[in-house]
């Protein structure tokens, strides 16, 4: 998500131009203008913290371009700034000023102004400058915007006084909402997409105390009971914090809005501020309501105010009558009584308005949350508040439920994110490995406990609404996904959805009004994880998003099966796939997942029973094909109940509107979706507690949890190799690491950790797998040396840590500037190491590395997956604090030619096959075939009387001597028999397991 720092040049600001170039002339007692960026070549383009300028938008693959260029009719010098881009969302620049510098004092101006190259668009333009706070990361926002109206250079000059405070994407903590002008760190042009160019960005004009001067009120929102009194506090902040030099008078009245005057006791009259009153000084208007005893809806009471003397507030305060008296607010009815009976108090408008979820950066202003009534607002990935603390989430959620206040029923929102491998937007949050790891695990109380403590950690900073887990079943490692799911198995899969309950407890929905609970959403329905390599049309992906193609019998046993387990655990959300289904043998074709009614209504709302709803992906239906009406009313009446637009809110309500007046959608199809949003709401209790309960925000990343995620690292690491018993490492070891992933917290975290696609280094709290072995082996000589050029000489033992950098979905496609290879210098640290002593080598990726080529150099191989934020349980494996004991959640290929590859394939010969996974929990079992007879017969009767604990049992001690006798010898007959035993022991099946087992054995 986009990324607002804002800064300013110092260099020029510290060393002016002359008067002569700086553009119009100064105005009489005007102070001289002050240049900002002359784009002459002195600002380079670079990333923060220094001093540059950079570019930023919704499409991190293809950001907007930016260029010096040299024109003859350059306003001001020899060159200006110009660029574009051909992208869908936003994209923009930042002139940053270097963060270890000062901020610069604007005060003594009246504004900021440019020269502009005009298109005559008729677009609207937005500018922002950021304000206070340590640094750019660290200010508030304000924004205003210019017409581009006519062709040709125009200098546009902005007051600071047009500015408003974005309330929808500010930092919290140290910050006073006031223009300052003291300390500010520079500028920001969200870019039109027909292109631009722009020069000599200046300070202009002198400032008054009507720009320097604003009235504040503590609130655009005061609820209030029937009866009650609500206290407006008004104030007066300054530039600069100084005194005020003339007086300030603000008249205020009681008048409009939607309370009549029975519902209140009028108010008219003013309070002042002489002059020398100093900035905050705070004077409190009482608006006291009237009980009438009748049940009512909420009732608006504007208190208007006429501001002299300065800047008056953005917003006309509201004091809010609170709703009473109606049966949808008695807790004590049942939920179907009370979404009826609300639901039939609501207009269309309202109707839609609860099918629409915003972006939290798109709302223009936090008032769109009422003025359009909408039903949710979410975080995409990366779309974070500043700082990214617990704390600022909770007071940015709340700054939006506060706005639902004002509307007539004050249906609270339902907030979401993507919480998919712990709170992983929140920086401090506690991590887990990604789901692949968990199917590595083979543990459905693991599941559970990292759901649970996921759900907790969000809950904390106000967000009752997670989008995960996610279900798909992976069927080709090239895809950028496949790390999100549990593995190729329908079976894991269905195991390890014991994730739900940990998110939203009692399949019947009564725990979700828990402050550790959160409403789940089953993802992506149905069968993006079989997408066919080449047919994304999506970008320049390979896989994501592209066509899926099944018979019916395929569907339903493995893609299918998943919801069917997740709807009977009361999944509170579905959210289709981008993907389009293909069913062999129905002659329709490939069918857009947003657009396909058989599959979204007839199959999971009607078949399986699911009394959830509906949630799209990311402004999915833009996908569909036809204008964007058609995408609406196809979306709809195939069965999406909530839209995540999730920037044009206004256009999609007022066309869902129009599409119903129209007849082209049907009122029972609105009433059915919205019943089922209402529903989640009040199961998740936000109508009584629309606020964030903060009780358990001091768990996030706490010890505790952290031992969960240490716990599931230490699970999902599966050892695939030990020859000599290299692992586990002795403490008194002299060991030799390397490799890119040894000592990097995002790359062993991956993807969705902080920012969309994530990123190298130090970006969250926790603790690297090198610094987990140190943290193990205390008085043990580690010796790190990334790229292996330290000397290898008298080391015991090497350990090389390789693998991937983060991507998300489609971006991480194989094709798409990747593959499954390891780089060229993880390669050269293999062998160096490999050939120099003993060594393990871990692979910390999302999916299997081909590594076959090494596989006879290297002593101990190990999948690590994306073991998250937690290296100790990495170490602990390593070290033998805990055994290892993880599977293989997919197969692992020979090569990328033989891709697709899954158990149950009629050609089967992988390097390792699904289930694989050495264990130095205990010894070997020996025996040979008569142990195998001997545990049949153990799993027989273990089938017999139901005895799951026994019959998991006597499967692992097979699995574990066939697995002995095999050694790394895998033969394509030895390996379809043993992945085939690991979908038999999940499904139950134990004597028929060990009787592949037993196969596979004779096959060794």
């Amino acid at each position: 998500m986009r990324r607002t720092a804002l800064l300013v040049s110092a260099a020029l600001l510290t060393g002016l131009l002359p008067l002569a170039a700086a553009g119009q002339a100064a105005g009489a007692g005007d102070p001289a203008p002050v240049p900002v960026d002359r784009f002459e070549g002195e600002v380079p383009f670079a990333n923060p913290p220094a001093e540059a300028l950079f570019t930023w938008g919704g499409d991190t693959d293809d950001p907007p371009t930016l260029e010096l260029a040299a024109r003859d009719d350059a306003p001001e010098g020899e060159k200006v700034l110009s660029g574009g881009y051909d992208i869908s969302g936003y994209g923009g620049f930042s002139h940053e000023f270097a963060s270890d510098g000062p901020a610069h004092d604007w005060s003594a101006h009246k504004g900021v102004r440019f020269w502009w190259e005009g298109r005559g668009t008729g677009e609207a333009v937005h500018f922002e400058i950021k304000d206070g706070g340590a640094n750019g990361g660290a200010s508030e926002l304000w924004t205003t915007s210019f017409t581009d109206d006519r062709t040709g250079w125009k200098q546009v000059e902005i007051p600071f006084a047009d500015f408003t405070y974005r309330t929808d994407h500010q930092p919290v903590g140290g910050i006073d909402h006031v223009l300052g002008l003291t300390r500010m760190w520079g500028y920001a042009v969200t870019l039109p997409k027909s292109g631009f160019a722009m020069d000599g960005v200046e300070l202009y004009g002198r400032a008054d105390q009507s720009l320097r001067a604003q009235v504040l009120t503590d609130s655009a929102v005061h609820p209030v009971r029937e009866g009650g009194t609500a206290k407006v506090r008004i104030s007066v902040a300054t530039t600069g914090s100084a005194p005020l030099d003339e007086p300030v008078t603000v008249a205020y009245e009681t008048a409009g809005g939607t309370a009549s005057a029975e519902d209140y006791a009028e108010v008219e009259g003013s309070v002042s501020f002489p002059a020398g009153t100093a900035s905050g000084t705070s004077r409190t208007v009482e608006v006291r309501t009237l009980e009438d005893r009748a049940a009512e809806a909420a009732e608006t009471i504007p208190l208007r105010l006429t501001v002299t003397g300065a800047k008056a507030p953005a917003e006309t305060p509201q004091v809010v009558v609170d709703a009473h008296g109606l049966p949808y607010l008695d807790k004590g009815l049942p939920v179907k009584k009370r979404v009826a009976d609300l639901l039939s108090r609501m207009s269309l408008a309202e109707k839609a308005g609860q099918m629409t979820q915003a972006e939290r950066a798109a709302l223009g202003t936090a008032g769109d949350v009422a003025a359009y009534g909408l039903g949710s607002v979410l975080s995409g990935g990366g779309s974070t508040p500043t700082p990214n603390t617990a704390e600022a989430w909770a007071k940015t959620i709340d700054g939006f439920q506060l706005r639902t206040r004002a509307t007539r029923f004050q249906i609270p929102l339902i907030y979401g994110v993507d919480a998919v491998h712990g709170h992983n937007n929140l920086v401090g949050a506690t991590i887990m490995p990604h789901n692949i790891g968990i199917g590595a695990a083979r543990d459905p109380g693991i599941a559970y406990d990292t759901g649970a403590v996921t759900a907790a950690e969000v809950r904390a900073t106000g967000v009752p609404w997670d989008f995960a887990p996610c279900l798909c079943v992976t069927r080709d490692e090239r895809w950028g996904r496949s790390y999100e799911s549990f593995g190729e198995d329908p079976a894991l899969v269905e195991s390890m959805e014991t994730m739900i309950q940990g998110f939203q407890g009692a399949a019947d929905g009564r725990d979700l009004d828990r402050g550790d609970k959160v409403l789940a959403t089953a993802k992506h329905f149905v069968a993006d994880g079989g997408t066919a390599y080449g047919s994304s049309t999506t970008g320049s992906y390979t896989v994501d998003q592209g066509v899926t193609t099944v018979t019916r019998q395929q569907l339903e046993a493995v893609h299918l099966a998943p919801y069917r387990d997740a709807v009977d655990r009361g999944v509170g959300t579905v959210m289709p796939s981008y993907s389009s289904l293909d069913i062999v043998g129905d002659d329709k074709g490939p069918v857009k997942m947003h657009a396909d009614t058989e599959m979204l209504t007839g199959v999971l709302k009607n078949r399986l029973g699911f009394d959830g709803f509906v949630i799209s992906d990311w402004a999915a239906i833009d996908q569909l094909p036809g204008d964007y009406a058609s995408d609406v009313r196809t979306s709809v009446n195939a069965g999406l109940d909530m839209i995540m637009v999730p920037y044009e809110y206004k256009s999609f309500h007022q066309i869902l509107v129009d599409e119903v007046e129209a007849g082209r959608i049907g009122e029972k199809r609105i009433d059915d979706a919205v019943s089922r949003i209402l529903a989640q709401k009040f199961r998740l209790g936000l109508f009584e507690k629309p606020y964030a309960d903060t009780r358990g925000a001091s768990g996030i990343g706490s010890a505790k949890h952290r031992a969960v995620a240490r716990e599931a690292a230490a699970a999902s690491q599966v050892l695939l190799k030990n020859e000599g018993g290299v692992l586990p490492l002795r403490k008194n070891q002299k060991v030799y690491v390397a490799g890119s992933n040894a000592d990097d917290l995002g790359n062993q975290s991956g993807g969705w950790t902080v920012t969309w696609q994530g990123s190298s280094g130090d970006i969250t709290e926790g603790t690297t797998v090198l610094e987990g072995m140190r943290k193990a082996a205390p008085g043990a000589g580690i010796t790190y040396s990334e790229d292996a050029s330290a000397p290898t000489d008298g080391y015991d033992v090497g350990v090389v840590v390789i693998g991937e950098t983060p991507y998300a979905e489609g971006v991480g496609d194989v094709g798409n500037g990747n593959d499954l290879e390891p780089t060229a210098a993880d390669r050269a640290a293999v062998d160096k190491v490999c050939g120099a002593m003993k060594c393990a080598v871990l692979v910390v990726s999302g999916r299997p590395q081909l590594i076959g080529d090494r596989l006879g150099a290297i002593d101990a191989l190990v999948a690590s997956w994306l073991p998250g934020t937690e290296g100790d349980g990495v170490a602990d494996v390593l070290y033998g604090r805990r055994a290892f004991t993880g599977q293989l959640p997919v197969t692992w290929p020979r090569s990328e030619a033989q891709l697709p590859i899954n158990v149950g394939d009629a050609s089967y010969d992988p390097q390792f096959p699904y289930g694989w996974g050495l264990t130095t929990r205990t010894a070997v079992p020996s025996g040979g075939t008569g142990t195998l007879k001997a545990l049949a017969l153990a799993a027989a009767a273990a089938e017999k009387a139901g005895a799951e604990k026994a019959g998991r049992a006597a499967v692992t001690r097979a699995r574990l001597l066939v697995q002995e006798k095999a050694g790394t010898t895998v033969t394509a007959e030895f390996a379809g028999p043993f992945a085939d035993a690991d979908h038999l022991l999940l499904t139950g099946r134990y004597v028929a397991a060990v009787a592949k087992l037993t196969q596979a054995y004779r096959a060794a």
